[in-house]
């Protein structure tokens, strides 16, 4: 299992939700983190709480709506000199829920590729490199079980692409330390998923960071987290590598 004390770990969507358990997680195995939201006061409490642990830590922040700012939050960490070894791309946009699905607009299919495919990949793209040449590195993904609803295309679509680019790139990781995979959190009642899902955000962990800690050199697997509700991080671990085969 991998030991993540005092690597770096960069967390979009950090300030609520999901992102923000996974970010104290990461920070009470020991990891440094860059945490990322749409403004600087979004992160300015939780920066305090991850600090409390006694690791590093700083906030960044970019609309993934707009490229030009992804682009300078990455500059941003460039300059720090931040080896970022593992990315949990948490971040997305759930647009809307269209009745009449017939009349959705163009601008739901633009939108979300934005925020949830083009946007981490950018992201993907920029680390990936320095991943490869300090031989490590994992990418998380986050991907959505959502099947046959078309009241959410734009989501769907977004989503859906997003595991296209994350396999394609995972076959040319398979079998090296450096990992990309995808983790799908499940129905939980965040911003996101609404009051009314049926799944607690706790419920989410350790499986929604289980791919930051598989030593198995494969890539490219779709890691649902509520496989893995009520275990330990080490059981997590082992039945990732165990039961979860990757698609090559």
């Amino acid at each position: 299992m991998v030991n993540v004390k005092n690597r770096w770990a960069l967390v979009t969507g950090s300030s609520r939700g999901i992102g923000r358990l996974v970010s104290l997680f990461l920070a009470e195995k020991g990891c440094n983190l860059i945490l990322h939201s749409r403004k600087p006061e979004h992160t300015e409490g939780l920066l305090e709480e991850v600090k409390a642990f006694g690791v590093d830590a700083y906030a960044v922040s970019a609309e993934l709506s707009k490229p030009t700012e992804v682009e300078a939050m990455l500059k941003e960490i460039d300059e720090k000199g931040t080896p970022v070894d593992l990315i949990l791309n948490n971040a997305g946009l759930q647009i809307a829920y269209r009745t009449d699905y017939y009349k959705t607009p163009v601008s739901d299919f633009t939108d979300s590729f934005m925020i949830n495919t083009i946007s981490p990949i950018m992201i993907c793209y920029h680390f990936l490199p320095g991943m490869i040449e300090r031989g490590f590195g994992r990418i998380l993904n986050t991907t959505s079980g959502i099947r046959l609803e078309p009241e959410q295309a734009g989501y769907s679509a977004s989503k859906a692409a997003l595991d296209k680019v994350t396999i394609d790139l995972g076959s040319k990781l398979q079998g090296t330390d450096v990992m990309i995979n995808l983790t799908d959190p499940g129905w939980c009642r965040t911003d996101l998923g609404g009051p009314h899902a049926p799944n607690a955000p706790e419920s989410a962990l350790p499986g929604a960071v289980v791919g930051v800690f598989v030593d198995d050199k494969k890539s490219g697997r779709y890691l649902g987290a509520q496989s893995f509700t009520g275990m330990t991080l080490e059981d997590a671990v082992r039945k990732a590598e165990a039961e979860f085969e990757s698609p090559y």
